[in-house]
């Protein structure tokens, strides 16, 4: 049972960095899906298509296109921990992750446009505001502030939560890979899931001329 476990958690798990969504509520619209007929996680929904004596039939779609049919043994459904999070350090992943690094979009931030993904950028921290305490839709509390970051092109605000907001300081050079961007009340904002990285660079070269505020 456990080849054929892993099988299926790593495929699960690829679909779940593939499409962005998180491993832990990917297995548990399956099994939510498997009780009820249909089930979402993010842009995804999930539909019981059958079932055996041991498996259940499962369609995945995105909108109107479908991302997979697969079948799940039921005692895959009942396992405990994270059977789909565990395997998101799989070769199978890691691979798909470092190919999609490769083809990350990297533009100034006056190109910045809503609803891009796969962004990737240097740019000066102007301003950390203080942090506001918020509740999450997971029902979690959690700090976010929205840093106000430039580059010689101009500026945008950066989604950051916990010790994402800790881990930098006014004046650093900080470089984001992987993140996306939205509108929020009308203004752009840069995010960072699960899968973007950010971090501070000692890069003496890279100084601001003046800053076009967004």
């Amino acid at each position: 049972m456990r080849k054929r476990s892993s099988s299926t958690s790593e495929y699960l798990a690829f679909l779940s960095a593939k499409y962005e969504v998180d491993p832990d509520r990917l297995f548990d619209a399956l099994i939510l899906a498997g009780e009820s007929r249909e089930s979402r996680c993010g842009d995804l929904s999930i539909e019981w298509r059958g079932e055996t004596r041991d498996r259940i039939m499962f369609l995945i779609l995105m909108g109107s296109k479908v991302v997979s049919q697969l079948s799940v043994f039921k005692e895959f459904l009942l396992e405990q921990g994270h059977p789909i999070r565990d395997f998101m350090g799989s070769e199978k992943v890691r691979r798909f992750l470092d190919k999609r690094a490769r083809k990350s979009t990297f533009v100034p931030i006056k190109d910045l446009r809503s609803g891009m993904r796969q962004v990737s950028l240097k740019a000066k921290v102007l301003e950390i505001p203080k942090s506001n305490l918020v509740c999450t839709r997971f029902g979690n509390y959690a700090k976010v502030a929205n840093v106000l970051i430039a580059d010689e092109t101009g500026s945008i605000r950066l989604c950051l939560w916990n010790e994402q907001i800790a881990s930098i300081s006014a004046g650093d050079t900080i470089q984001i890979e992987n993140a996306r961007t939205s509108t929020f009340k009308g203004e752009r904002q840069l995010n960072i899931g699960r899968k973007g990285l950010l971090s501070s660079v000692d890069d003496s070269s890279f100084q601001l001329k003046p800053v076009l505020r967004s």
